[in-house]
C-alpha cells in the first residue's frame, strides 16, 4: 500500500474538478451530511482519459466507476504537510471532507511487500507533527497506520511494541486536537483477529481512547455485514462510545476463497460507494481507504504494491453492482 502521487493534471480531471466545484455546497460538518472529496488526479482519471483518447469507451465508462468517487490519499513521506494542505485546501473550496491516511510508522509492514516507514522514532514523530501542521483548521478524516495495530497482535518480527504504540498514542492524540478532524485507528479486519478481546489492550495502549474510533478492512475484502457485526463487537469491547469506519472499495463480491486470498484475488467488486449515511448509529462511514486498481503486491502477476493495475480496475468494475 503506497501513498497517491500527484502528477500533472489530465483533461477528464480537470473536468471532474470543475463538476466536483458545481455540485450544491453542502455543510463541512463530520457527520452524517458529510459529503466526501474526489481527487480529479488519480491513476484512474488517467487511464480513463487514456481509454477515450483510444475510442474504448466501454472500458472508460468502466473507470469512471472509479475515477467519479471519492477515495483516500496516502501519506507515506517524510514530509506529508504540504500534500495534506493540498488535498484538504482543495476539499475546502469545494465544501467536501478529504479522506487522508497516515501510513509511515517504522517498520512499516513488517518488512514486507509495503516495507518501509519512519527511520526512527523521532522522525516519525516529524512526520506527525508536517502531516498535522498540513491539517491547519479544514479538517479530515483520517485513517491511522493501516496494519500497525494488528500486525503487532498477529506477530510483527522486529517491531518494537512499546516504542509503535507510544508512536501511535502520540499521532492519535495530535490529530484529535486537530479542528473538524476525524480519527480513526486501524484495527485490522474481522478474519486476521477474530477474537476481538486480543485487540483491546493493543488499542488502548495505541491512544483509542483518543480517537473517534476504527478503521476495519482495510484493503481487504471481508462483507459489509461481518464487518459491521465485528465492528460492532469490538466498540463494545472497548467499553462503548467509540465508532467504526469500513473500507468497501474492494469488497462487492466478499473475500475470495482460494489461497493467498488477501494479495490480488480474482474474481472481486467494488462494495459500496462512500458515503456518511450508513443508516448505523456506530458506524460513521463507508470509504474507499484502498484506491481500487491498486496492486496489492506482485503476487498473481500484479505491479508492485500500490501501483495501479488497469485490468483489475476493470475486473473490479465490472463486477460491481453500482
Amino acid at each position: 500500500m503506497l501513498t497517491m502521487f500527484m502528477p500533472p493534471r489530465s483533461v477528464l480531471g480537470a473536468l471532474l474538478a470543475a463538476c466536483v466545484t458545481l455540485l450544491p455546497a453542502t455543510s463541512s460538518s463530520q457527520g452524517p451530511g458529510t459529503v466526501f472529496w474526489v481527487d480529479p488526479n488519480t491513476a484512474a482519471s488517467r487511464q480513463s482519459a487514456a481509454y477515450r483518447a483510444q475510442h474504448r469507451w466501454s472500458d472508460a465508462r468502466l473507470i469512471d466507476k472509479i475515477a467519479t468517487r471519492p477515495q483516500a490519499t496516502w501519506l507515506n513521506n517524510p514530509n506529508p504537510g504540504p500534500t495534506v494542505r493540498a488535498v484538504t485546501a482543495a476539499a475546502s473550496r469545494a465544501h467536501r471532507t478529504a479522506v487522508l491516511v497516515m501510513y509511515h510508522i517504522p517498520h512499516r509492514d513488517c518488512g514486507l511487500h509495503s516495507a518501509g516507514g519512519a527511520g526512527d522514532a523521532a522522525a516519525y514523530r516529524a512526520y506527525v507533527n508536517s502531516f498535522v501542521a498540513g491539517l491547519g483548521s479544514r479538517g479530515a478524516y483520517v485513517v491511522v497506520e493501516p496494519d500497525a495495530v494488528a500486525s503487532l497482535v498477529a506477530g510483527c518480527a522486529g517491531a518494537n511494541a512499546r516504542e509503535r504504540y507510544g508512536l501511535l498514542t502520540y499521532a492519535v492524540t495530535r490529530l484529535s486536537r486537530a479542528p473538524h478532524t476525524r480519527v480513526y485507528l486501524d484495527a485490522g479486519n474481522s478474519s486476521w483477529i477474530p477474537d476481538v478481546r486480543r485487540l483491546v489492550g493493543p488499542l488502548r495502549a495505541a491512544g483509542a481512547a483518543r480517537a473517534d474510533g476504527v478503521a476495519l478492512n482495510v484493503s481487504n475484502y471481508r462483507t459489509n455485514k461481518e464487518t459491521s457485526a465485528y465492528g460492532h463487537r469490538l466498540v463494545s469491547a472497548l467499553g462503548g462510545g467509540k465508532h467504526f469506519v469500513i473500507d468497501t472499495s474492494r469488497n462487492g463480491n466478499g473475500p475470495y476463497r482460494g489461497t493467498d486470498a488477501w494479495c490480488n484475488p480474482p474474481g472481486r467488486a467494488l462494495g459500496t460507494p462512500p458515503t456518511a449515511r450508513t443508516g448505523d448509529a456506530a458506524l460513521d462511514a463507508y470509504l474507499w481507504v484502498k484506491r481500487p486498481g491498486e496492486s496489492d503486491g506482485t503476487c498473481r502477476g500484479g505491479p508492485g504494491a500500490g501501483r495501479w493495475w488497469a485490468g483489475r480496475a476493470l475486473e473490479l468494475a465490472r463486477n460491481g453492482r453500482s
